[in-house]
């Protein structure tokens, strides 16, 4: 745990970091292209690809998960440039793809860390609801701030509703996110520390 600790705290990257880097940002936009970062439920799609930023956020810190929700912010911006849907107009811009994205690493590295118990699963649990809820609630958010006409106009609803409506989709799609990142980040973060003692 000392030597995790320690890499965490300098400012520059090890090897180490930089091939997690490289290795989970390349899971996070395999999973894009190739349609498994989508999860089908009843009402909508949920999505799976936040969750490699939240296991480099736990297991080597807050700025290897930044770097990881920045390259699958980039991603979102290039997917929705070359694949375009009715909403793309709003995941092109940085404030929508990218800072969400970001966020996602630092709030589950933080919830992760700040979290009060000795069993390392519930926080690194907590580490994965924070960081998945991030990443649902602050792209809608930033959808609603920035493209609420736009949205109602593309959605076919008043502009009343256009909240009603974002914060819906967030309760809808961020619940079950966040069930599926814990699921399945839980098991991977124990697995890949018990790894590093050894």
């Amino acid at each position: 745990m000392g030597k995790t600790e320690t890499l965490r705290g300098t400012s520059k990257f090890g090897v180490r970091q930089i091939a997690i880097i490289g290795m989970l940002s390349a899971i996070s936009i395999t999973l894009g292209l190739s349609g498994f970062g989508f999860i089908p439920l009843p009402t909508a799609k949920a999505t799976i690809m936040q969750i490699p930023v939240i296991i480099g956020a736990v297991l080597e810190g807050p700025v290897v998960g930044a770097m990881i929700g920045l390259i699958f912010g980039l991603f979102s911006i290039i997917q929705n440039l070359t694949t375009p849907n009715i909403l793309s107009f709003a995941f092109i811009n940085p404030l929508v793809s990218v800072l969400p994205r970001v966020l996602i690493g630092i709030t589950a590295y933080y919830a992760y860390k700040w979290t009060w118990s000795k069993h390392d699963g519930i926080r690194i649990g907590v580490g994965a609801i924070v960081g998945s809820l991030t990443n649902t609630f602050g792209v809608l958010t930033m959808i609603y701030l920035l493209y609420a006409a736009q949205f109602a106009e593309a959605r076919g609803i008043g502009f009343d509703a256009a909240a009603k409506v974002i914060y819906g989709i967030a309760l809808v799609n961020g619940l079950p996110e966040a069930l599926i990142a814990t699921a399945i980040s839980v098991p991977v973060v124990m697995a890949i520390k018990r790894r590093y003692k050894n």
